[in-house]
């Protein structure tokens, strides 16, 4: 059994989907927040999780068993990871906290110490570049907490680090469009960094859950795109999507904790992501000095803005052989 946290993101689905398709049992564990909930491995009609029923009916389409776990809670994630072979485990970023970091934390600590009282053969952690980093580097300072506290488990333990996410591009999208400014925290414009489109990551977790090559201790992964880009070439490619003028502008620093808190994020979220890049814009954010394995993803850019572009623009999307 492939247990996989996080089963219903972009990774996390993509993995499941790879695992289900190589005929492997997955269990699909989505995040259960309400307090109290009875908690079970098993509870695929539960009804009080966030999670949509969408999310829940297509990883139940795929054959995978659906349970939920409250991650900050040690039993719940216990219960979810019983009887796993191999495990999939991740600290997703909470949108809606005022203690991001506090509780991304308290999220690792219930992992890890389910994870050494009952150590699958296997676990595989969805890490960041720049994880190794001791430093202040904002929210990526929480992954090298995550890889610390995992290295004290007993086990085979696979840590995927990946480049920045294209699909963090989609939010900036509407307002590009819109105003035909493309508003950049990456400084400057033409400043090459790696990305990598989430579902490569995906499938590279599933191929490196089943490499049987991998026999114990601590295994170093890192994964990005086919090529590196710059602000100004997303700029450049949403120009080319949507048939429009398109110019990408360094957004001034003073100006980034009023854009991410009219965004939704409060303050200590807001400044975990401006760490983040300056750290980014710094050159510290990369892959690890002498990494021996690096993987690389297929996925352009462009096939990931598409869809986004399309959809904004109330166009039926086009689906890529």
């Amino acid at each position: 059994m492939y247990v996989i946290f996080g089963a219903s993101g972009n990774a996390g689905f993509a993995t499941a989907t790879a695992l289900r398709g190589a005929g492997h049992a997955v269990r699909a564990v989505l995040h259960e927040t309400r307090r109290g909930a009875h908690r079970s491995a098993r509870l695929s009609s539960h009804r009080g999780s966030h999670h949509s029923s969408h999310q829940r009916d297509r990883l139940a389409a795929l054959g995978c068993e659906i349970a939920f776990a409250e991650l900050s809670d040690c039993a719940s994630v216990a219960e979810a990871i019983r009887g796993a072979q191999a495990v999939q485990i991740l600290c997703p970023v909470p949108m809606a906290d005022a203690h991001p970091e506090e509780t991304m934390r308290t999220m690792i600590d219930a992992a890890a110490g389910a994870l050494r009282v009952d150590p699958p053969e296997t676990v595989l952690a969805l890490s960041d570049y720049g994880a190794e980093l001791k430093g202040n580097t904002g929210i990526t300072r929480l992954y090298h907490y995550l890889e610390q506290q995992l290295k004290a488990v007993s086990t085979r333990l696979i840590l995927l680090r990946s480049a920045e996410h294209m699909q963090n591009w989609r939010r900036t999208i509407p307002a590009a469009l819109a105003s035909g400014v493309l508003a950049s925290f990456h400084h400057p414009l033409d400043k090459r960094f790696p990305t990598v489109a989430a579902q490569d990551v995906g499938v590279a977790a599933a191929e490196l859950l089943r490499d049987p090559a991998h026999r114990h201790g601590t295994r170093v992964v890192s994964i990005e795109g086919p090529s590196r880009i710059s602000a100004a070439y997303v700029a450049n490619v949403l120009a080319e999507i949507s048939n429009r003028e398109i110019v990408a502008r360094e957004l001034p620093r003073d100006q980034w904790t009023p854009v991410l808190l009219r965004a939704g994020l409060g303050e200590r979220h807001a400044q975990l992501i401006m760490d983040l890049y300056d750290a980014h814009n710094a050159g510290k954010i990369d892959v690890e000095f002498g990494m021996p394995e690096r993987r690389f993803g297929k996925t352009e850019l462009v096939e990931v803005l598409a869809p986004v572009v399309a959809g904004l623009n109330g166009q039926p999307r086009m689906e890529r052989a």
